[in-house]
């Protein structure tokens, strides 16, 4: 329990309930964890360095997206960390994991129905991934329903070729049942079509890669798809497309007239998790890599946000709109960083700061006049004893002399800072007057 001053009779303070303490210490416990939020957001690394990307199959398509992505990013020190796998429904399934260390990947288009509880938004649409189908015979084939009954590779498990193959074969008429469908990677593919061990095979990839050259320059056939539009009105996230005349090449005239294709888009998407600085670094490399001018779109159409499978990132939505933010176009990048990471988070913290500071003053002041107050109080208490007490006896009197000597000893041993001496002297003048006033009656008492 708490000990009160012998010297105070009329005014004692109450002692300090059990549920007021409470409310103090919780009060205070409030107060570390409004300065100690921002003091842990000061002590965190200002950001990430690297960022763990699920790309596709080595030498794929989405392999080389994010290969060239990686000296880009390195640019601005941020590594990017690739980890191969299967295709888009692989990359689906690591990244909706919350609890996986991917946070970035490419999706194709049309290939899984996200919900909202995965928390994957799109960073942007990237580039077309053309469709090829190649086949084997004299035949000139235009439509999918005539390969009911060959032998078709259509790509590998957990891959977007896989799905889409299997979606388009399945609307010409063409199941398991009726056609062997083989699940096999391109180099087999090839390999088939080339020993006569398959009639056609489905490819995924950009006309200026390895695989999809090797396939051009061959005596193989590639089918156009004279059915597209009505194939892309039915299925929206494919789109049609012209190869051109003598795109692979001009001196040997191949191939020898414009081929339709059909393409999904190739997404890039993240976590809804990914530091927003990120987001924009991927959007300028995506802007390098794919906004030049190729066989299928003109200068400028990629990246673009032109899809509804996903959530459009903010952070994407800004970009396509202003632009990278201020900090980001006139700064180092991971200046800009640490400015937006700890020096705008601490912005409420240093108001509270400052606010703090301002009231320090007047609660210490408030502190020291609190000591004075108290004898004030006694002194009051005195003073209406005194003026009610209208015939006081000896007795009452040389104990009021006896208090107010008791007030001023203890007055006069308040410790305060100089500036405030005034006020001490004030309180000892109403203990003059009191004592006056206790004079005066025993002179009236005497008499």
């Amino acid at each position: 329990m708490p000990r009160h001053n012998p010297a105070l009779r009329r005014s004692q303070k109450v002692p300090m309930t059990l549920g007021r303490r409470r409310l103090l210490i919780l009060g205070a416990a409030l107060l570390l964890a409004a300065l100690g939020w921002p003091l842990a957001t000061v002590l965190k690394p200002a950001m990430q360095h690297t960022i763990v990307i699920t790309s596709g199959a080595d030498k794929g398509i989405y392999r080389g997206f994010a290969d060239r992505y990686a000296p880009i990013l390195k640019r601005n020190g941020i590594t990017l960390d690739i980890r191969r796998s299967s295709g888009s429904i692989e990359n689906y399934q690591r990244l909706k994991n919350p609890d996986s260390e991917y946070e970035v990947g490419f999706i194709q288009s049309g290939t899984t129905s996200p919900k909202e509880t995965d928390r994957l938004q799109i960073i942007a649409a990237v580039s077309y991934e053309p469709i090829w189908v190649f086949y084997r015979g004299d035949a000139t084939v235009d439509r999918l329903a005539q390969l009911r009954g060959k032998r078709i590779a259509i790509g590998v498990p957990g891959s977007g070729l896989l799905n889409v193959s299997l979606v388009l074969l399945a609307d010409s008429g063409i199941t398991g049942d009726s056609t062997t469908l083989l699940q096999i990677d391109a180099v087999k593919a090839y390999q088939g079509l080339e020993n006569g061990q398959l009639d056609a095979a489905f490819f995924i990839g950009r006309p200026d890669a390895s695989m999809q050259q090797t396939l051009l320059n061959s005596d193989l056939k590639l089918m156009s798809f004279a059915q597209a539009d009505a194939l892309v009105q039915k299925f929206p996230s494919l789109s049609k497309i012209i190869f051109p005349r003598a795109s692979t090449s001009i001196v040997n005239d191949l191939p020898k007239a414009d081929v339709t294709l059909l393409a999904a888009t190739a997404l890039l998407v993240s976590k809804d998790t990914l530091y927003p600085a990120l987001a924009y670094l991927l959007l300028e490399a995506a802007k390098t890599v794919h906004g030049g001018e190729d066989y299928f779109t003109p200068l400028g159409a990629f990246p673009n946000l032109n899809t509804e499978e996903f959530p459009i990132s903010e952070e994407s939505t800004r970009y396509f709109k202003s632009g990278r933010p201020f900090l980001q176009r006139y700064l180092p990048f991971w200046l800009a960083s640490f400015i937006e990471r700890r020096l705008l988070i601490l912005l409420p913290f240093m108001a509270l700061l400052l606010g703090l500071l301002q009231a320090l003053p007047r609660m210490v002041e408030a502190r020291i006049r609190n000591r004075l107050v108290v004898w004030y109080r006694e002194i009051k208490s005195l003073e209406d004893e005194i003026w009610r007490n209208k015939q006081p006896t000896p007795d009452q009197i040389a104990k009021w002399r006896d208090e107010i000597e008791n007030i001023d000893a203890h007055a006069s041993r308040i410790r305060i800072p100089q500036r405030y001496f005034q006020d001490v002297y004030a309180l000892k003048q109403a203990i003059r007057v009191v004592r006056d006033r206790i004079s005066h009656v025993a002179q009236k008492v005497k008499e």
